[in-house]
């Protein structure tokens, strides 16, 4: 059971942070700026008036490449993590870091081969598998 003195610094932290919050919704609430013109409530992006509806459909293609993004980009925070503690892991950490980036090197040439980063509407192409011809 935590005593009352260790809990103090958060509940500390809390009352400011409401606090801040609250102000910061009355200040922008007393200050703001009212409108009553009717072109208020339309849509407005860059000066351009909207034009129909704003429920597009994406292709498939392009959730793929976002997946894609992120995964590899999250792999960059693991080679971060282990460029910071380089001297602590030495030579095992280096071998280690070497066969992930290893294996995402052979992802990213896998999903390159299969077609999985192409956008055009050809089909992707199959990938031959040694001695075997095609005809």
């Amino acid at each position: 059971m935590t005593e009352p003195l260790e809990l103090w610094p958060f509940l500390l932290y809390f009352a400011a942070v409401v606090g801040l919050v609250a102000a910061m919704l009355g200040i922008s609430y007393v200050l703001g700026m009212r409108h009553t013109a009717r072109a208020a409530d339309e849509p407005f992006e860059s000066g351009i008036l909207s034009v129909g509806s704003a429920r597009i459909r994406f292709s498939a293609k392009f959730y793929l490449v976002a997946m894609f993004f992120v995964i590899f980009d999250l792999e960059a925070v693991y080679v971060f993590a282990w460029a910071i503690a380089f001297k602590d892991v030495g030579w095992p950490g280096y071998i280690e870091v070497l066969i992930f980036i290893g294996v995402l090197v052979a992802a990213l040439g896998y999903l390159w081969r299969s077609g999985a980063l192409d956008w055009a509407t050809r089909p992707p192409r199959k990938m031959r598998l040694p001695g075997k011809k095609t005809a």
